[in-house]
């Protein structure tokens, strides 16, 4: 970030959709609170019974799909790294290049509020790595390490 920059600390929706191109149904995160430029962050994702997977994952016993806890904890990544190199309204796009080390410790249903702790291991440039961790209250629901490339449109 410019020096000249204030340090963002926290993302509301509006200020999220102006980082990450996802949109309904596939926006993921609700808002980022616990910024740490170009370090960390945590997402929350507020899982309600009325989102479209649990017509069918699964109709009698709705869990929130691990793809998608992993698709949350990259949104987030892409949302702190947006926020770390400037790229508010600069419709950069997040390109997932690998995903290691995946374990799902217990289930998200509808009512959980998942926390989705992210943590740069590597990044500065166009590909970052990061661990990230999906808690819901205060249990370990999923974690993952995963890479991404950001790509920036020339002006």
């Amino acid at each position: 970030m410019a020096e000249d920059t204030p340090a963002v600390l926290a993302a509301d929706l509006a200020l999220i959709q102006r980082i990450i191109p996802h949109r309904y149904p596939f926006l993921l995160v609700d808002k980022v609170r616990d910024l740490i430029v170009n370090e960390s962050c945590v997402g929350i994702k507020n899982v309600t019974f009325n989102e479209p997977q649990f017509q069918g994952h699964f109709p009698n016993m709705p869990i929130f799909p691990g793809v998608m806890i992993v698709e949350a904890m990259a949104q987030t990544s892409g949302i702190l790294v947006g926020l770390s190199m400037d790229l508010v309204d600069k419709n950069a796009t997040v390109f997932f290049m690998g995903v290691d080390k995946v374990k799902f410790r217990r289930k998200v249903v509808p009512g959980d509020v998942m926390e989705l702790h992210v943590r740069a291991l590597r990044g500065g440039g166009r590909v970052w790595k990061f661990e990230g961790r999906a808690m819901v209250e205060g249990e370990l629901a999923c974690e993952a390490e995963f890479m991404a490339m950001f790509d920036v449109p020339k002006a």
